[in-house]
């Protein structure tokens, strides 16, 4: 038996995903431009009571700090109304700009906006604002998440404003500089328990070490990655982008796995562990599981990562 990619994705099936994460998502796209800038502003000022923020580094912000000077030359009224156009993803050439920035310029962005916003210099959300009725609901919902699920429902949130580009456009992306891989005597060990596969601790290994020219020679040429609650990137030129751009400087923690071979010499295997972001560095541990499919050569033909929907999950497989 070949696998189909369609195939692929449903391997593992018993996996319970943190279904509140597009859900929310969801219906946070169907509120108001001010309902849903002032959710992310009541989201920001309450999270930022439980989590801590890791201070954005020069490398992400250097690319917005312009958009963000050029906003607060602005009066409050026309500050407001940018914001506003961001929500509503209206062509204008702030969110042509904002297009252009990977996830974690995009991040910065907002997390310096929430300063500015708390400081004075950006126009706030106005005194006394109330939310609708269905924007209550959604920060309620949001309240009621683990700390992993808040910080991705929020992600997804920012990442979905500004322009967006038709497929017969053409722009260039704003990335941060890759970071140099981790010497090879300072990269840490991987141990998984209940997996011996040498391909599934170097993805591990590699990733942890920003060495993502060696991570994707572990792919197969037609091989895919599905990021959590995203259609899969197909190919390895595209995972190597997307590696380069959204990846950097993680920090697994696969804890113990389980293999199960398959037809046609193909392997699956899932490893459950956590994984921390750069954002909000070692405070949130997010609960993940990642699940492989190797073909017959022992390459990644996918690995589809998954956000947990509770830490009980981490637990099915430790003996």
């Amino acid at each position: 038996m070949s696998y189909t990619l369609d195939a692929a994705r449903n391997i593992f099936p018993d996996t319970l995903a943190a279904d509140i994460v597009p859900a929310t998502t969801a219906r946070f796209s169907q509120l108001s431009a001010e309902d849903q800038l002032a959710l992310i502003w009541f989201a920001y000022l309450e999270m930022g009571k439980s989590i801590t923020v890791a201070a954005p580094g020069a490398a992400n912000m250097q690319f917005a700090e312009s958009t963000l000077a050029q906003i607060q030359q602005l009066s409050f009224r026309d500050q407001t109304q940018v914001m506003c156009d961001l929500a509503n993803r209206i062509d204008t050439p702030i969110n042509r700009t904002y297009a252009t920035w990977s996830v974690n310029i995009k991040l910065g962005f907002w997390y310096r906006l929430g300063q500015l916003m708390e400081g004075g210099l950006v126009a706030p959300i106005p005194a006394g604002y109330r939310l609708s009725a269905n924007a209550s609901a959604v920060l309620d919902t949001i309240r009621s998440a683990d700390a992993p699920q808040q910080i991705t429902i929020l992600r997804n949130t920012v990442v979905d404003m500004g322009y967006s580009f038709s497929g017969m456009e053409t722009y260039q992306k704003v990335a941060e500089p890759v970071v140099v891989p981790t010497a090879m005597a300072d990269r840490d060990e991987i141990v998984i328990e209940g997996i011996e596969n040498q391909t599934i601790t170097k993805y591990m290994v590699n990733l942890n070490a920003n060495d993502f020219d060696a991570l994707i020679q572990l792919f197969a040429e037609d091989g895919a990655l599905q990021p959590p609650f995203k259609r899969p990137i197909v190919g390895k030129n595209a995972v190597l982008n997307f590696f380069r751009e959204e990846c950097q400087n993680l920090k697994l923690k696969p804890e113990s796995g389980v293999v199960e071979p398959s037809s046609g010499g193909y392997t699956k295997i899932k490893v459950t562990g956590t994984c921390q972001t750069p954002w909000f560095g070692n405070d949130v541990g997010m609960n993940v599981a990642w699940r492989f499919l190797l073909n017959p050569d022992g390459k990644i033909f996918f690995v589809a990562v998954d956000l947990l929907a509770s830490a009980r999950e981490l637990l099915k497989f430790r003996r």
